[in-house]
């Protein structure tokens, strides 16, 4: 469940910001993070913090609860 839960939280991210036309590097810049550890948390091989949640929520002009919406 945890790890599905990473992956679905990955997955979201990545449609996102695909959708903003932006790649893994723009967003790590938007968000404050290095790309590697964007890359990881997209592919659910991550544990994410909170914080940077918010941070990639933000940089997506999205809110959280998106990010982790069941769908």
């Amino acid at each position: 469940m945890y790890k599905s839960l990473l992956l679905r939280v990955g997955v979201m991210i990545r449609q996102l910001r695909r959708r903003k036309g932006l790649s893994q590097l723009d967003l790590s810049h938007l968000a404050h993070m290095d790309r590697s550890y964007l890359s990881e948390v997209e592919n659910g091989k991550r544990n994410i913090s909170l914080s940077s949640l918010v941070r990639i929520a933000q940089a997506l002009d999205v809110s959280a609860e998106i990010l982790i919406d069941k769908g």
